[in-house]
């Protein structure tokens, strides 16, 4: 049951750091921590085991399933899915006997994305709105509105509708099987059909 102070709702284990901002209706599962600079919007699901850090800002509606760690500089906009086990970078070229914090990148998940299970995004790109990346995926560049991407590295194999189902061509004009929502595909860029 939400805290009426609240208005979100956080396992007992979670821990929540002063100055946090978690909008209503979220639920906060078993031990989460989350940062105090962190900023999470209305509606969301975090899964056990995640981490918020401190320079995250969070939409509404986002599920982060189980023990995903989203670092400093990730920004997740609305209706986003992180699968189970993915992981984000903030820094291109760890070395634990070198301070790179002034090095982080930011990583921006546009709105209506899904991320798979166990896929990695290396920071400093962009997942365009209603992407797709398969599980176990490695995101090294920019990955388009719509696109569909699997491998190591990821490459786009397909484009997807804003429901979920996989477009049927690859270019021109195609619909939805699922919902009917006509898209045109020209090289790299798929979007709703005029």
């Amino acid at each position: 049951m939400p805290d009426a102070a609240t208005n979100f709702w956080a396992h007992e284990t979670a821990i929540i750091d002063a100055g946090a901002s978690i909008g209503p209706g979220t639920r906060v599962w078993h031990w989460v921590h989350v940062c105090a600079g962190a900023r999470i919007g209305a509606n969301c699901v975090l899964g056990q085991n995640v981490y918020v850090g401190n320079r995250v800002v969070i939409g509404n509606n986002v599920r982060i399933q189980n023990n995903v760690s989203v670092y400093d500089e990730v920004t997740l906009e609305d209706d986003v899915f992180c699968g189970p086990g993915m992981v984000f970078t903030n820094v291109v070229n760890p070395r634990a006997a070198v301070s790179r914090k002034d090095e982080y990148q930011a990583t921006l998940v546009r709105r209506g994305a899904t991320i798979g299970a166990n896929a990695t995004v290396v920071c400093g790109h962009v997942i365009g709105r209603h992407a797709f990346i398969g599980a176990g995926a490695v995101v090294t560049r920019d990955v388009p509105d719509h696109a569909l991407v699997a491998g190591n590295p990821a490459r786009r194999i397909g484009w997807m509708c804003r429901c979920g189902e996989k477009l049927p061509a690859q270019s021109g004009a195609a619909a939805c099987a699922g919902c009917g929502a006509r898209y045109e595909m020209h090289g790299e860029t798929c979007g709703p059909a005029a």
